[in-house]
This record gives C-alpha cells, structure tokens and sequence, in this order.
C-alpha cells in the first residue's frame, strides 16, 4: 500500500492488493462478495463485485474481450493504455485511493485489479432492484401523466431530465453517511436558482456527520432543517411526480433526490405550497379555481369545525337566535370535549388501520368503522350523532389536503384549539388561534417566511395562490426566491397573446 497523507493508495503488488479487498469486504463470510481472478495478457487479474448489483451480461462480455488479448497486437503501449481501449463499457473509469475504490464496490460498481498496475479499473454495470414508474397514490389526478418516482436515484433523475432537456440543469451528486454512504442529488437550474440558496443547502448537506440514513429523505430533512423540530408544520414539500418537481425546478426552487427514496424534497417551501395540487392545472382554468376554492374551505374546515362547534355548544350565546338548531340537544353522559377526543382518536386508529389493512380487507374494515363502532357507539350513548358527523367531515377535509405533512400538522393544531375551546371557552379558543397564527408568522424554510406572500404581503403573489391564473399569462418567477432570470417568457411574446 502507498500511504499519501490521511488516504491509502494502490500498489503495483497484486497479491497485496486483492487481500485487502477480501480482507475490507469480507470474501469468504459473505456470500454475495464475487471475487473472480483470471489472467490479462499473461498477468494475474481479478473482478471484484456484489452480485444482486451487476449485470451479468456487461461482466460476461468484459472478460471475453480481455480473455482474448494479446500483448503483440498493441506494441509498446502500457497496460492501462491497452485496458482503456479495450473493455467494451461507456461507463470506465480509473481510480487509485482504497477507499473510494471500497466504496464504488459497495455502491455496485466492478472493480478491476490487474497486477503491476497501481490503479484499478471501475466498470460501472451497476443495477439495482427496482420498480417501475407508476402513478403515485396520494398525488393521483383524473387526466395527466401516470408516472412516478422511484426509489433507484438515477430513474428519477432521468425522469427529470426527460421533463427539462435545458444543459443549465445541474445534477449535484454528494454523499453521507459513514456506514451508509447515501447518494444525494441536488437537482437546480443553474441560471435560474438563486447561487446563494444552492451553496447554503449544499454546505448544509455536506456537514451532515451520521452513521447512515436508513429512512432516507425525512432523515435527511431534519438535518437539513435543524431547530424548530417540535414545530409540527413542514418546512420542506414532498413529491412523487416528476411533473411536479419539474414545475417547481423552473420556478427556482431545488430538489433532493435520497437514494432508496421515492420522494423528493423541494426546498424552500410556504404554507401555500402544500395546498395546490397537480389536478388544478390538469382542467380548465375556470374549473381550476373552482377545485382549489374548494380544497381551500376543505382544509379550513379540517381545522376549525370542531373546535368552533364545541365552542357554541358550550357557549350557546355566542349563536344568533337563528343558528340555534346548530347546538346539540342532548349532550350526553360524557362531557363533549371528551367526545371529540374519543372521536379523534378513534380516527387515527382507523386510519392506522387501513394503512396496514391487506387490500381485499379493506372493505370488511370500511364496515366495522361505519356499523360496529360508529353506530354502537351512537345508540349506547358513548358519542352523540353531531359529534360523529363533524369528526366525519373533518376526516373528508384532512383527506382532501394535497399534503400528508401538512394535514398531520393541521390535526395537532384541530386538537390544540379544542382543548383550548373545552377548557377555557373563548378566551382559552382565542388565545390558542393566536398562538398558532404567531407560530406560523415566526417560521421559515430556509430564510423564507412559512405565510409569504401573506405576510409579508405581496398581492400579486397572493392573487398567483388564490386563482389559478392561464398557462400563458405566467410570466413571473417568485420575487420571494431570488432568482437570477425573474422572467418566465419575453414581455413580447407575453404582449402578443393578449387580445
């Protein structure tokens, strides 16, 4: 071994080289080692890989072509000239630091050693199991593209590029984790992101000291995001449609791609960007608005209902004498604050459950929830019939929020206002609203106010979120992120579609 400074090197001695291999990756008590050795041009050789990670063929046709070398044909030309015109594979690199070379060999790539050569050979034939894009199921819409992200890093960033063919597309490579050894792709238009953000979550990502991210992409994201992290509102979006990433690459936002991870990090994001969806600009622009005016009071209503029926339940006079009917007639044994908490609480569980539900028992599921529990539950006298509706619409509401994040964090605050609303009434409602509103002002995402363009206010941004505006006249970039090109389209070419 040559010792360069922190880093050992390859030596021209071949024994001593594959040892090490065999003694690092250890050949011999793990089964998928592959350690193959044949002879070059009349000098010791061997292939080392994992199997489950080459493709055998590529391998197959490797060794063919140097089985069948002679050292006459090529003269006095040295053996890494020979090599590097010969194997028969794109991707071929040379590469001479041990530890690099270990980590290639673990990240799937061939390594070839050949004696006398103190560089090694990285044929990357590397395959990985895999699936194929398919329509993800929470971001599903009735007419659009029907693929997805993957957790194979390298599909998703094609899946990107097949969307953006701009040479300004920069695909960021980087590593953690010390065992792990996770890719990390930062994607980014180079033209048009701000270098400031990029450098900022580049350095962030780099000083990330672990021993692995075997969850991946949430792993990463706290890391990423420190302080604040009982802050339940999420300060990154997550998305499986490439549609989508692309859609925020070209406004200036980034991606992070984790490898082993079918979703993908945009950074920065608002409170705004978890509540629009694909389908809105999967219609019509009038029909457009209508579907997210419509998601918008869905969301509202996941988050108020409870809490401000309870409130009038319990404070009859707040009501004007022709909503009276709204309150209950009977309360029950059990206090109505214990009601929705039992209602709550049942809805987690069966939302629990239907995530670990088999598909074919779903339906059986579907019945134990609507007769034996809410039905039961209502005749016994255990829950009144209001208290069963409206945790009914609120389950429809939090279902109808785009971002599953979002509506966690959206339920914590539904249950902090009805605490506040059964303990204290409207002093303990009020102070509660405004310490959620204060929460929500105070948070950023990487520099960049959580409510903007609310607050701080910026009208045309905020009349961007409200109306889902024609293709055409999109012309403007978020002020909010600073980018280098503002200017989606010319103002000419803007000019000329007006009528």
């Amino acid at each position: 071994m040559r010792d360069k400074g922190e880093h050992l090197y390859l030596s021209r001695n071949y024994t001593d080289n594959l040892d090490l291999f065999k003694q690092e990756l250890g050949e011999g008590e793990s089964f998928d080692i592959i350690v193959r050795e044949m002879r070059v041009m009349g000098r010791k050789a061997a292939f080392i890989c994992i199997d489950g990670f080459v493709k055998d063929d590529i391998i197959t046709l490797v060794m063919k072509t140097l089985l069948n070398l002679s050292g006459e044909e090529f003269g006095s030309a040295t053996l890494k000239t020979v090599l590097e015109r010969t194997i028969p594979y794109v991707e071929l690199s040379t590469e001479e630091q041990i530890d690099e070379l270990i980590y290639l060999v673990m990240a799937g790539a061939i390594l070839l050693i050949v004696d006398g050569c103190d560089q090694a050979f990285v044929i990357d034939a590397r395959t990985y199991p895999s699936r194929n894009p398919e329509e993800p199921d929470i971001e599903r819409v009735v007419r659009g593209s029907r693929d997805g992200f993957t957790e194979t890093l390298v599909f998703n960033t094609a899946l990107i590029r097949r969307r953006i063919r701009d040479p300004k597309l920069r695909v960021k490579l980087v590593n953690i984790g010390r065992r792990s050894k996770t890719d990390i792709c930062l994607l980014y238009l180079k033209d048009v992101a701000d270098p400031a953000l990029v450098d900022e979550i580049t350095k962030r990502i780099e000083a990330i000291e672990i021993d692995a991210v075997p969850m991946a992409e949430k792993s990463v994201e706290e890391m990423i995001t420190p302080g604040n992290w009982w802050n339940p509102f999420p300060r990154v979006r997550y998305t499986e449609r490439p549609d989508v990433a692309a859609v925020h690459l070209l406004e200036g936002h980034i991606l992070i791609m984790v490898d082993t991870s079918p979703s993908v990090i945009i950074a920065p994001s608002t409170y705004f960007h978890h509540i629009h969806h694909a389908e809105e600009y999967r219609q019509n622009p009038a029909v457009g608005v209508y579907i997210r005016w419509i998601r918008f009071l869905a969301i509202l209503i996941s988050i108020f209902i409870t809490p401000l029926w309870l409130l009038v339940a319990l404070e009859p006079d707040l009501l004007p004498a022709s909503l009276k009917f709204i309150g209950p007639e009977k309360t029950g044994e059990i206090p109505l604050l214990l009601q929705f908490l039992i209602g709550e609480v049942a809805l987690d569980f069966m939302r629990m459950a239907a995530i670990h539900t088999p598909s074919p028992l779903a339906t059986a599921l579907g019945v134990i929830a609507a007769l034996l529990i809410g039905e039961v539950a209502t005749n016994i006298g255990l829950l009144i019939p209001e208290v069963i509706l409206y945790t009914a619409v609120v389950a429809v509401g939090s279902f109808s929020t785009p971002s599953y994040e979002l509506s966690m964090a959206n339920r914590l605050v539904r249950l902090f206002l009805l605490l506040a609303a059964g303990l204290f009434q409207l002093p303990g409602f009020l102070a509660a609203l405004a310490l959620v509103i204060i929460l929500v002002s105070l948070t950023k995402s990487f520099g960049i106010p959580y409510l903007w363009p609310l607050i701080p206010f910026n009208w045309p941004a905020l009349k961007a979120i409200l109306i889902r505006s024609p293709v055409p006249i999109q012309n403007r970039r978020p002020s909010i992120l600073n980018t280098r090109d503002r200017w989606r389209q010319p103002a000419p070419a803007l000019k000329r579609r007006r009528p």
